[in-house]
């Protein structure tokens, strides 16, 4: 336990992986889907980290894809409960570390623009990801609908990066002592939307 929250601490994908096993994964990508907190968790390597731990035979690729969508999904259930039930009265509070209006204002205009869409999408921005379903529960969004782009979304956010990972690992052996600069890349990636948008902003502007 020591060890697993040490590597937490560390922010070190691989460490939490090794140290936390499938339950390690479950957590985060749990609350990095749903809850607040999760904003700041590294979701986009932490998967990238496990496939590549699969592919070198530590894991099983077809138990932690499967948990890892499942709990891809709850954590989106749990966002989208938060947001219809207390989400309106938080929403009004003032900022502090886990909470920006900034923040809101990002997801709601990614929102705005992609509707239903935006659910599936959001999974591979960072940050809006972690938004999108309480912003979804707050507009009152129908659960069934919700639902269905939620898993579709989970699905495709954590087998892209699990698979991406795994076949990384299974073709380069030894991959996983290059985790951290492999990782590093998929953050950076992660971000690219994000980026294009507001290069796009500011030229319309």
């Amino acid at each position: 336990m020591s060890q697993f929250l040490y590597a937490c601490l560390k922010f070190d994908p691989l460490a939490i992986i090794q140290a936390g096993g499938y339950l390690g994964l479950i957590v985060f990508v749990f609350a990095e889907s749903g809850l607040l907190i999760g904003i700041f968790l590294p979701g986009d390597s932490l998967l990238f980290a496990a496939g590549l731990v699969a592919g070198s035979g530590y894991l099983s690729y077809p138990l932690l894809l499967g948990l890892a969508v499942s709990a891809a999904i709850a954590g989106d259930s749990i966002g989208y409960w938060f947001g219809r039930n207390v989400g309106v009265n938080f929403f009004r509070r003032e900022e502090s570390l886990f909470f920006k209006r900034s923040y809101v204002a990002r997801t709601k205009a990614f929102y705005a623009r992609y509707g239903g869409r935006a659910i599936v999408l959001a999974r591979f921005v960072p940050i809006v990801r972690t938004i999108t379903p309480i912003m979804a529960g707050i507009g009152k969004m129908r659960y069934g609908r919700f639902l269905s782009y939620n898993a579709i979304g989970g699905l495709l956010w954590t087998s892209a990066l699990i698979s991406l990972g795994y076949f990384l690992g299974s073709a380069l052996p030894g991959s996983e002592h290059y985790v951290l600069p492999l990782s590093l890349c998929v953050i950076l990636l992660s971000f690219v939307p994000l980026a294009w948008n507001l290069l796009r902003k500011r030229a319309i502007a």
